[in-house]
Protein backbone atom coordinates (compact mmCIF):
# COMPACT_ATOMS: atom_id res chain seq x y z
CA UNK A 1 0.00 0.00 0.00
CA UNK A 2 1.25 3.41 -1.28
CA UNK A 3 1.29 5.63 2.13
CA UNK A 4 1.10 9.41 1.63
CA UNK A 5 1.84 12.47 4.10
CA UNK A 6 -1.23 13.49 5.61
CA UNK A 7 -3.83 15.91 3.80
CA UNK A 8 -4.88 18.92 5.40
CA UNK A 9 -8.76 16.98 6.04
CA UNK A 10 -6.36 14.27 7.99
CA UNK A 11 -4.72 16.88 9.52
CA UNK A 12 -8.19 18.44 10.64
CA UNK A 13 -6.84 21.78 9.24
CA UNK A 14 -9.50 21.50 6.71
CA UNK A 15 -13.33 21.15 7.76
CA UNK A 16 -14.11 19.31 4.79
CA UNK A 17 -16.97 21.41 4.16
CA UNK A 18 -16.79 20.38 0.19
CA UNK A 19 -16.25 17.14 -1.12
CA UNK A 20 -14.51 15.62 -3.78
CA UNK A 21 -16.69 12.99 -3.95
CA UNK A 22 -20.02 14.58 -4.04
CA UNK A 23 -18.75 17.59 -6.53
CA UNK A 24 -18.03 14.29 -9.17
CA UNK A 25 -21.64 12.97 -8.37
CA UNK A 26 -22.67 16.23 -9.75
CA UNK A 27 -23.27 18.10 -6.61
CA UNK A 28 -22.13 21.51 -7.33
CA UNK A 29 -23.32 24.32 -5.10
CA UNK A 30 -20.62 24.51 -2.40
CA UNK A 31 -20.96 26.44 0.81
CA UNK A 32 -18.26 26.40 2.97
CA UNK A 33 -15.40 29.00 4.75
CA UNK A 34 -12.42 27.94 5.63
CA UNK A 35 -10.73 29.38 8.96
CA UNK A 36 -6.83 29.38 7.68
CA UNK A 37 -5.39 32.13 7.01
CA UNK A 38 -2.19 32.62 4.61
CA UNK A 39 0.26 32.77 7.36
CA UNK A 40 -1.61 29.39 8.40
CA UNK A 41 -1.00 28.31 4.80
CA UNK A 42 2.74 29.30 4.54
CA UNK A 43 3.70 27.36 8.07
CA UNK A 44 1.61 23.94 7.10
CA UNK A 45 3.78 24.74 3.81
CA UNK A 46 6.72 24.35 5.50
CA UNK A 47 5.96 21.52 8.19
CA UNK A 48 4.75 19.28 5.97
CA UNK A 49 1.74 16.24 6.56
CA UNK A 50 4.47 13.94 8.34
CA UNK A 51 2.46 12.57 11.21
CA UNK A 52 5.13 13.23 13.73
CA UNK A 53 5.16 16.83 12.38
CA UNK A 54 1.30 17.38 12.55
CA UNK A 55 0.66 15.61 16.03
CA UNK A 56 3.74 17.83 17.94
CA UNK A 57 2.82 20.80 16.28
CA UNK A 58 6.46 21.43 14.42
CA UNK A 59 6.64 25.15 13.65
CA UNK A 60 10.50 24.70 13.40
CA UNK A 61 10.34 22.22 10.56
CA UNK A 62 12.78 20.19 12.27
CA UNK A 63 11.09 16.66 10.70
CA UNK A 64 11.17 17.89 7.24
CA UNK A 65 14.37 18.85 7.46
CA UNK A 66 15.73 15.80 8.99
CA UNK A 67 13.49 13.96 6.78
CA UNK A 68 15.65 15.52 4.13
CA UNK A 69 19.03 15.03 5.51
CA UNK A 70 18.14 11.30 6.18
CA UNK A 71 17.38 10.75 2.59
CA UNK A 72 20.23 12.69 1.49
CA UNK A 73 22.98 10.73 3.60
CA UNK A 74 21.23 7.06 3.83
CA UNK A 75 18.11 6.79 1.88
CA UNK A 76 19.44 7.37 -1.49
CA UNK A 77 22.57 5.20 -1.41
CA UNK A 78 20.59 2.28 0.16
CA UNK A 79 17.52 1.99 -2.24
CA UNK A 80 19.87 0.48 -5.11
CA UNK A 81 23.25 0.22 -3.01
CA UNK A 82 25.03 3.06 -5.69
CA UNK A 83 27.27 5.03 -3.63
CA UNK A 84 25.76 8.61 -4.42
CA UNK A 85 28.30 11.92 -2.59
CA UNK A 86 25.50 13.91 -0.50
CA UNK A 87 26.66 16.88 -1.64
CA UNK A 88 25.57 16.35 -5.00
CA UNK A 89 22.63 14.53 -4.04
CA UNK A 90 21.65 18.16 -2.11
CA UNK A 91 22.90 19.76 -5.04
CA UNK A 92 20.72 18.39 -7.02
CA UNK A 93 17.63 18.25 -5.12
CA UNK A 94 17.93 22.39 -4.39
CA UNK A 95 17.58 22.50 -8.23
CA UNK A 96 14.69 20.66 -8.32
CA UNK A 97 13.18 22.51 -5.52
CA UNK A 98 14.08 25.34 -7.35
CA UNK A 99 11.60 23.95 -10.07
CA UNK A 100 8.64 23.20 -8.02
CA UNK A 101 5.21 23.10 -10.05
CA UNK A 102 6.87 24.46 -13.21
CA UNK A 103 7.39 21.84 -16.34
CA UNK A 104 11.67 22.90 -16.13
CA UNK A 105 12.49 20.21 -18.09
CA UNK A 106 15.70 17.49 -17.16
CA UNK A 107 17.55 19.43 -19.22
CA UNK A 108 17.23 22.45 -17.19
CA UNK A 109 17.53 21.01 -14.21
CA UNK A 110 20.94 19.49 -15.17
CA UNK A 111 22.18 22.89 -16.51
CA UNK A 112 21.40 24.45 -13.14
CA UNK A 113 23.79 22.10 -11.29
CA UNK A 114 26.24 22.01 -13.56
CA UNK A 115 26.80 26.10 -12.90
CA UNK A 116 28.82 24.64 -10.09
CA UNK A 117 29.61 20.98 -10.89
CA UNK A 118 30.38 20.81 -14.52
CA UNK A 119 31.36 17.25 -13.70
CA UNK A 120 27.44 16.27 -13.13
CA UNK A 121 26.59 14.28 -16.22
CA UNK A 122 23.62 13.61 -17.67
CA UNK A 123 24.02 9.67 -16.26
CA UNK A 124 24.56 10.70 -12.92
CA UNK A 125 21.12 13.07 -12.89
CA UNK A 126 18.66 10.15 -14.31
CA UNK A 127 20.37 7.99 -11.50
CA UNK A 128 19.50 9.86 -9.21
CA UNK A 129 16.02 10.96 -10.52
CA UNK A 130 15.41 7.42 -10.68
CA UNK A 131 16.63 6.24 -6.87
CA UNK A 132 15.01 9.79 -5.65
CA UNK A 133 11.32 8.46 -7.68
CA UNK A 134 11.99 4.61 -5.50
CA UNK A 135 11.76 6.25 -2.24
CA UNK A 136 8.50 8.26 -3.13
CA UNK A 137 10.73 11.77 -2.46
CA UNK A 138 10.34 12.78 -6.40
CA UNK A 139 6.94 12.43 -7.53
CA UNK A 140 6.23 14.83 -10.79
CA UNK A 141 2.74 15.49 -12.55
CA UNK A 142 2.01 14.04 -15.64
CA UNK A 143 0.28 15.27 -18.86
CA UNK A 144 -2.86 15.13 -19.56
CA UNK A 145 -3.41 14.37 -23.07
CA UNK A 146 -7.13 14.53 -24.32
CA UNK A 147 -8.84 14.91 -27.83
CA UNK A 148 -8.66 18.41 -28.73
CA UNK A 149 -11.37 20.15 -30.89
CA UNK A 150 -8.48 21.76 -32.76
CA UNK A 151 -5.27 20.53 -33.68
CA UNK A 152 -2.98 22.58 -30.98
CA UNK A 153 -0.12 20.62 -29.83
CA UNK A 154 -0.26 19.61 -26.13
CA UNK A 155 3.42 19.84 -23.97
CA UNK A 156 3.99 16.61 -22.73
CA UNK A 157 6.51 17.62 -20.01
CA UNK A 158 6.20 16.76 -16.07
CA UNK A 159 5.53 19.34 -13.86
CA UNK A 160 8.13 19.30 -10.84
CA UNK A 161 7.16 18.26 -7.74
CA UNK A 162 7.99 16.16 -4.69
CA UNK A 163 5.55 14.01 -2.39
CA UNK A 164 5.44 16.85 0.16
CA UNK A 165 6.04 20.54 0.15
CA UNK A 166 7.78 20.71 3.01
CA UNK A 167 10.59 18.91 1.03
CA UNK A 168 11.31 21.51 -1.35
CA UNK A 169 11.05 23.93 1.78
CA UNK A 170 13.63 22.17 3.72
CA UNK A 171 16.03 22.19 0.88
CA UNK A 172 15.72 26.03 -0.18
CA UNK A 173 15.73 26.79 3.83
CA UNK A 174 12.82 29.08 3.81
CA UNK A 175 10.51 29.40 6.64
CA UNK A 176 7.34 30.90 6.72
CA UNK A 177 8.16 34.16 7.09
CA UNK A 178 10.61 33.86 3.96
CA UNK A 179 7.55 32.39 2.25
CA UNK A 180 5.13 35.54 2.74
CA UNK A 181 8.50 37.33 1.58
CA UNK A 182 8.59 36.14 -1.88
CA UNK A 183 4.92 35.71 -3.03
CA UNK A 184 5.89 34.63 -6.12
CA UNK A 185 7.77 31.00 -4.64
CA UNK A 186 5.04 30.94 -2.20
CA UNK A 187 2.24 30.57 -5.32
CA UNK A 188 4.96 27.46 -6.59
CA UNK A 189 4.54 25.78 -3.43
CA UNK A 190 1.26 26.36 -2.38
CA UNK A 191 0.67 24.82 -6.09
CA UNK A 192 2.72 22.03 -4.64
CA UNK A 193 0.48 21.46 -1.17
CA UNK A 194 -2.64 21.44 -3.38
CA UNK A 195 -0.83 18.66 -5.35
CA UNK A 196 -0.20 16.45 -2.40
CA UNK A 197 -3.62 16.82 -1.54
CA UNK A 198 -5.48 16.57 -4.60
CA UNK A 199 -3.62 13.09 -4.87
CA UNK A 200 -4.90 11.52 -2.03
CA UNK A 201 -8.06 12.71 -2.42
CA UNK A 202 -8.15 12.03 -5.95
CA UNK A 203 -6.66 8.34 -4.93
CA UNK A 204 -9.51 7.50 -2.70
CA UNK A 205 -11.96 8.03 -5.39
CA UNK A 206 -10.08 5.71 -7.96
CA UNK A 207 -7.96 8.85 -9.67
CA UNK A 208 -5.29 10.42 -10.92
CA UNK A 209 -3.79 14.01 -11.02
CA UNK A 210 -2.33 15.43 -14.54
CA UNK A 211 -1.68 18.80 -15.87
CA UNK A 212 -2.48 20.25 -18.68
CA UNK A 213 -0.92 23.27 -20.92
CA UNK A 214 -0.54 23.46 -24.96
CA UNK A 215 1.50 25.32 -27.22
CA UNK A 216 -1.24 28.77 -27.02
CA UNK A 217 -0.25 28.61 -23.13
CA UNK A 218 -3.48 27.48 -22.48
CA UNK A 219 -2.86 25.74 -19.07
CA UNK A 220 -4.98 23.76 -16.25
CA UNK A 221 -2.30 23.48 -13.59
CA UNK A 222 -4.25 20.55 -12.18
CA UNK A 223 -6.64 17.98 -13.83
CA UNK A 224 -8.26 15.18 -11.79
CA UNK A 225 -9.48 12.06 -14.04
CA UNK A 226 -10.83 9.53 -12.56
CA UNK A 227 -10.68 5.78 -14.01
CA UNK A 228 -14.56 6.13 -14.70
CA UNK A 229 -13.60 8.61 -17.36
CA UNK A 230 -14.83 11.88 -15.47
CA UNK A 231 -12.82 14.34 -15.13
CA UNK A 232 -12.09 17.90 -13.49
CA UNK A 233 -9.63 20.75 -14.61
CA UNK A 234 -8.63 23.16 -11.31
CA UNK A 235 -6.35 26.04 -11.10
CA UNK A 236 -4.56 26.49 -8.52
CA UNK A 237 -4.40 30.53 -7.47
CA UNK A 238 -3.08 31.57 -3.67
CA UNK A 239 -5.00 34.77 -3.76
CA UNK A 240 -7.68 36.03 -4.48
CA UNK A 241 -7.32 38.22 -6.86
CA UNK A 242 -6.11 35.94 -9.28
CA UNK A 243 -9.57 33.91 -9.25
CA UNK A 244 -10.77 35.18 -12.27
CA UNK A 245 -7.86 34.38 -14.41
CA UNK A 246 -7.99 31.41 -13.35
CA UNK A 247 -11.69 30.74 -13.96
CA UNK A 248 -11.25 32.07 -17.59
CA UNK A 249 -8.14 29.26 -17.97
CA UNK A 250 -10.77 26.76 -17.19
CA UNK A 251 -13.90 28.07 -19.62
CA UNK A 252 -11.65 28.14 -22.15
CA UNK A 253 -10.30 24.89 -21.59
CA UNK A 254 -13.59 23.53 -22.00
CA UNK A 255 -14.06 24.95 -24.89
CA UNK A 256 -11.16 23.09 -26.62
CA UNK A 257 -11.91 20.03 -25.39
CA UNK A 258 -13.29 17.44 -27.19
CA UNK A 259 -16.40 16.52 -24.99
CA UNK A 260 -18.06 13.99 -27.34
CA UNK A 261 -14.87 11.88 -26.84
CA UNK A 262 -14.14 12.64 -23.45
CA UNK A 263 -17.26 13.96 -21.95
CA UNK A 264 -18.16 17.31 -20.27
CA UNK A 265 -15.98 18.33 -17.02
CA UNK A 266 -17.44 17.01 -13.76
CA UNK A 267 -16.99 21.00 -12.60
CA UNK A 268 -14.46 23.27 -12.62
CA UNK A 269 -12.84 24.56 -9.34
CA UNK A 270 -9.98 27.18 -8.27
CA UNK A 271 -8.90 25.78 -5.39
CA UNK A 272 -7.77 29.05 -3.45
CA UNK A 273 -6.20 29.78 -0.22
CA UNK A 274 -9.07 32.01 0.76
CA UNK A 275 -11.62 31.58 3.20
CA UNK A 276 -14.93 31.24 0.97
CA UNK A 277 -16.10 28.69 -0.98
CA UNK A 278 -19.11 29.46 -3.75
CA UNK A 279 -20.41 28.67 -7.37
CA UNK A 280 -19.60 31.88 -9.51
CA UNK A 281 -22.46 32.88 -12.13
CA UNK A 282 -20.26 31.48 -14.97
CA UNK A 283 -20.74 27.72 -13.20
CA UNK A 284 -16.61 28.10 -11.68
CA UNK A 285 -16.24 26.74 -8.50
CA UNK A 286 -14.09 28.32 -5.95
CA UNK A 287 -12.78 26.33 -3.47
CA UNK A 288 -10.64 27.08 0.21
CA UNK A 289 -7.97 24.22 0.14
CA UNK A 290 -8.92 24.40 3.89
CA UNK A 291 -12.38 23.61 3.03
CA UNK A 292 -11.66 20.32 0.76
CA UNK A 293 -12.09 16.75 1.60
CA UNK A 294 -12.59 13.35 -0.26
Amino acid sequence: MLMRPMSLFESRESNGSVSLERLFAGEADVMGESTLTIPNVAQIICRGGWPEAVLNGDRDALVSRNYVDAVINMDVQRVDNVERNPARVRQFLRSYARNISTMASLTTVLADVRSNDTGFSDTTMYSYVNALRRIFVIEDVPAWKPSLRSKTAIRTSEKRQFVDPSIAAALMRVNADSLLDDMAFFGFMFESLATRDLRIYAQSLDGEIFHYHDKSDLEADLVIRLHDGRWAPVEVKLGSNEIEEGAAHLIALQKKIDTERVGQPAFKMVLTGGPFAYKRQDGVLVVPIGCLKP
